[in-house]
């Protein structure tokens, strides 16, 4: 067992000074709010002790380092990017995580590197061949942004994912965190990382007072200071396995975890109260009139989405935003004649499919369509075609319209 440590510094001389000392206060709105955490569970340290300016986890940063490592040499989870060092595979790995849980990311990974094992065989695919292999896991500029960082890397670094900070960040889709990930794990460098996961747990370890979004400046310190130099490597995958398995959002396991003796949260029984959470609007909803269009020959008409924009270089059903007060055949008959440059004609109703997007939910009211006249013009998209409903596998959709295939697919069964 780890060796017990009675906690944070109980009085303010032991505490060191900091380079969090040039912590700014942070303005909402008109007003600004001070940064302050709970270091100490004794309520008596005046509040001046417990600001940013006068904190720093270091005095006690060893005994934490050391109990997370030996926690996660006996507890870490295996997953297959761990059984590399190959940077390319880290990095594939990491871009799929963002966002994403690991269950959903593992099958993803494996055909991704069967598919594209190199960086050189990813470079070389064209965009709807990655954007296929991609098909599923959502927020697809991460596709897209692999792709054109693979061919840069062929393009500046002679095909070898760069080793130094600098260079990496200048690949398009890899912030802060991500680097942190891809060096510490690829290279043994120690680079901080600060994810959704580490937010959570460092939040709870200082018993952060406001939403950690509004103190990245001084998590972003702490998590450096924290960071293990031997062992960066080690060190940021035991963070984020202990967010994702223990310090979780809900019910998180506090007897089990290996800093729980230096948890502020566990101390003042709040774990289940922090991180705070900022409040959010609700998401808008947005009602979308689809077309799934029939000529004579029994195809089907589908756009390619513009590069630049939401799901961009996937393929779709064409339609539109409904019109307050407009019909649904009639947003649907004006969105086909001002994106595509034809007339239709309505017909019966497909499916109606809920989905929720990152900052809205749409319902997506589906019907099928008879081409009337006109030829098709790519107006407010990239590419159109006719195709087959048994050719639709071969292009790459996005998660809504894949349920309009199935549903199409069905159909065709009754």
């Amino acid at each position: 067992m780890p060796k017990q440590h009675s906690g944070f510094p109980h009085s303010l001389s032991e505490l060191e000074s900091s380079a969090l000392t040039d912590a700014p206060t942070i303005s909402e709105g008109s007003g600004a709010t001070e940064l302050t955490i709970s270091p100490c569970v004794d309520p008596s340290i005046p509040l001046s002790a417990r600001q940013w300016g006068d904190f720093s986890i270091q005095p006690i940063a060893p005994p934490l380092r050391q109990a997370l490592l030996d926690w996660y040499a006996s507890s870490g989870r295996d997953l297959p990017w761990r059984r590399t060092q190959d940077p390319y595979a880290i990095w594939v790995s990491e871009i799929m995580l963002q966002q994403t849980q690991v269950k959903t990311v593992i099958p993803y990974y494996e055909r991704w590197l069967e598919q594209f094992s190199t960086i050189a065989i990813l470079a070389a695919a064209n965009q709807q061949q990655v954007l296929k292999a991609w098909q599923g896991l959502g927020y697809y500029a991460r596709a897209r942004n692999l792709h054109q960082a693979a061919q840069l890397i062929i393009q500046d670094y002679q095909g070898q994912f760069p080793s130094d900070l600098e260079s990496v960040l200048k690949l398009p889709g890899i912030g802060q965190t991500t680097a942190g990930g891809i060096l510490s794990a690829a290279f043994n460098q120690p680079v901080p990382i600060l994810d959704g996961n580490v937010k959570r747990v460092l939040a709870r370890l200082l018993a952060l007072d406001v939403p950690p979004n509004k103190a990245i400046k001084p998590l972003w310190q702490v998590s450096t200071d924290l960071l293990d130099p031997h062992h960066p490597r080690d060190f940021n995958q035991a963070l984020m396995d202990l967010g994702a398995t223990l310090c979780t959002p809900k019910n998180p396991a506090c007897l089990l975890c290996p800093w729980n003796s230096h948890c502020q949260a566990f101390h003042l029984n709040m774990q289940n109260e922090l991180p705070l959470s900022e409040s959010r609007a609700p998401l808008p909803r947005k009602s979308i009139g689809v077309a799934v269009i029939w000529n004579e020959q029994g195809q089907i008409l589908i756009d390619r989405r513009r590069q630049d924009g939401l799901l961009g270089g996937l393929w779709e059903f064409p339609g539109g935003k409904l019109e307050p007060g407009e019909t649904i055949a009639a947003c649907i008959k004006r969105e086909i004649l001002e994106e595509l440059g034809i007339e239709i004609e309505v017909g019966e109703h497909l499916v109606t499919i809920d989905h929720t997007y990152s900052h809205f939910h749409v319902t997506l009211n589906v019907h099928h369509c008879r081409h009337l006249s006109g030829k098709p013009q790519a107006i407010e998209c990239d590419e159109i075609r006719w195709v087959t409903l048994d050719e639709l596998d071969q292009f790459p959709f996005p998660k809504a319209n894949m349920q309009i295939i199935e549903a199409l697919l069905i159909a065709r069964r009754c």
